[in-house]
């Protein structure tokens, strides 16, 4: 026997686009999304489960440097949000199966972008953090 504890939201996987105003106000209102999605724990399942659905060693094993504690609880945020399916299968022993639902999948090619524009960008960055780092507080004191 086989139960997924969300298998599907009566509302659609994605709500219709939106005119989308943006103000310090709606920032504020999709911070904690913003939140879970940058999260670098959060990333990383969502990139490695796009590849294929995982029991949670497999996820584990895949996720360098991820301890079993916050791969758990990266996992049940993830599901809360709704960007995760969890699947328990009924067999000795129960084996417990990860997927990203539709509204996950979505959030995939925003993540390639993003990490693509930081690729691209990293060296300019660093350069712009070593002139920072080397003026010291001097810049802060003077405000």
């Amino acid at each position: 026997m086989k139960m997924t504890t969300l298998e599907r939201i009566d509302a659609p996987e994605q709500a219709p686009a939106a005119e989308v105003v943006h103000s310090a106000r709606s920032c504020r209102m999709v911070g904690d999304i913003l939140a879970r999605v940058g999260d670098k724990w959060s990333m990383l399942v969502v990139m490695t489960l796009l590849e294929d659905n995982r029991h949670f060693n497999e996820l584990k094993r895949g996720i360098d440097g991820i301890s079993q504690q916050m791969l758990s609880r990266t996992l049940r945020a993830l599901e809360r949000d709704g960007l995760v399916l969890r699947t328990v299968h009924a067999s000795v022993p129960v084996r417990v199966e990860y997927a990203l639902s539709g509204l996950g999948r979505s959030l995939a090619e925003p993540v390639k972008a993003l990490g693509a524009w930081a690729v691209t960008n990293r060296v300019s960055i660093e350069a712009s953090r070593a002139v920072y780092d080397s003026r010291g507080d001097e810049v802060w004191s003077r405000a």
